[in-house]
């Protein structure tokens, strides 16, 4: 795994894409993957349908000197693929812990990128964090099995509210040491 830094955030390798800083190029993938509505309902923060004006502020925000998240981009073009697929993020916490956010392309679901992408996050621990945590609504069991597969213990239930569902959704969260 070799680790650059653009933006004060690494780019980590993996052995089918990179994940990288953000890029205002990244817009149209983003824009057009995040207005999916089955994406969507899988996040907390994505509004559904999207409103104009929010992708370029996330990318901005991404891109910003003082931000409290680092995110990537799942870049394939290393195998011939979309520059993105998905996103990860690390949003910064407080006792030098982390919590870990992703959603990947609905046309990529099932192909492994997902724990590939916690992975190798979680490997390279850009922010030096002792825990990293991760939580995921109980109807998304595909999302709870990439964090157990990536070493992530079961923590509890709780809830968190879902934008694009204007509700509130009962979510497991896991946690990770190390």
């Amino acid at each position: 795994m070799k680790l650059d830094t653009i933006i004060n955030q690494p780019v980590i390798e993996t052995d089918r894409f990179d994940l990288r800083p953000l890029r205002k190029s990244d817009m149209g993938l983003i824009e057009y993957y995040a207005s999916d509505e089955r994406v969507a309902r899988m996040t907390t923060s994505i509004p559904h349908p999207l409103p104009p004006g929010m992708t370029e502020a996330f990318v901005a925000r991404a891109m910003s000197d003082d931000r409290g998240e680092d995110i990537w981009a799942m870049d394939a073009t290393r195998d011939n693929g979309p520059e993105l697929i998905g996103v990860i993020s690390l949003k910064k916490m407080d006792r030098n812990q982390s919590e870990v956010g992703y959603w990947v392309a609905p046309i990529y679901w099932n192909t492994g990128i997902a724990s590939m992408a916690v992975e190798a996050l979680v490997n390279a621990n850009p922010m030096d964090n002792a825990t990293m945590f991760a939580s995921v609504f109980q109807d998304n069991p595909a999302s709870a099995r990439v964090l157990t597969h990536c070493g992530f213990q079961y923590l509890g239930d709780a809830e968190s509210y879902s934008v694009a569902r204007g509700a509130t959704v009962p979510t497991w969260t896991y946690s990770r040491k190390l």
